[in-house]
């Protein structure tokens, strides 16, 4: 409870000096509101923004799912196979240090305006963090857990299902907490740079017509929304750690 109230008391001195700082004159309203102007306007963008967030959560869906899906399934395989991990594992290290702002372009040109750049851009983002997490993982598991359910007569397929699976555990659900946040951050970039419909064009919208309550309001809708979701998975963790 002592923790819980230091961390309430923290928030409110934060919100409370912004209030005070930007009625004092110290912060120009037009571009950092007060919080109260925020609060003031966030039923409306709440209301407004509830389409389009509904088609930016659908694209992150199936970016999400194809992100979880391709990085768990390659992890791996590259994990176990060590002579394709090491020919690889150079180009995926290499892939996931490139800017991945450098292919919108591509994309867009390739695929237009539609909802498919979003999803391919999105799944992008978040493909890479799972891929990693899980081929360390795979690769990192004890040699001798191997080694000992062959011995027991193990079949491939079970070794797959009762070694390596428990193991990497707790790497797909750091990939999966990792991955809806860049996967999301992939779509609404695209979203706010390319005018495809979500709540990325109507942050972007705020922006450039200088509604800064509006724009930290559905900024604050977007948090919020992430966050919850990240805490979802992580009460995935302790329900999937029992299975392990």
């Amino acid at each position: 409870m002592r923790v819980h109230a230091l961390r309430v008391v923290t928030v409110l001195a934060i919100l409370v000096a912004w209030e005070l700082t930007v009625r004092a004159g110290l912060a120009d309203p037009l571009f950092v509101p007060e919080p109260t102007a925020v609060v003031r306007v966030l039923g409306a963008v709440t209301r407004a923004a509830l389409g389009s967030f509904a088609e930016t959560l659908g694209k992150v869906a199936v970016a999400y799912g194809l992100s979880v899906v391709l990085g768990v399934g390659l992890g791996v395989i590259l994990g176990s196979a060590r002579a394709m991990r090491d020919v690889l594992n150079p180009f995926v290290v290499l892939l996931y240090g490139l800017p991945k702002i450098l292919v919108l372009p591509w994309i867009i040109l390739l695929m237009g305006t539609g909802a498919a750049p979003a999803v391919l851009y999105g799944t992008l983002h978040g493909f890479f963090p799972v891929l990693l997490l899980v081929m360390g993982s795979v690769r990192d598991i004890d040699p001798t857990l191997v080694v000992v359910a062959r011995a027991f007569g193990a079949t491939a397929g079970q070794i797959y299902l009762r070694v390596i699976l428990p193991a990497i555990v707790p790497a797909v659900l750091g990939g999966m907490r990792l991955g809806i946040v860049f996967a999301l951050l992939g779509v609404l970039i695209v979203e706010m740079f390319s005018g495809i419909r979500g709540i990325g064009f109507l942050l972007g919208a705020y922006a450039n017509s200088f509604q800064a309550a509006e724009l930290f309001a559905a900024t604050l809708l977007v948090s919020s929304v992430s966050m919850g979701i990240v805490l979802v998975l992580d009460s995935m963790t302790g329900r999937l750690s029992r299975w392990r």
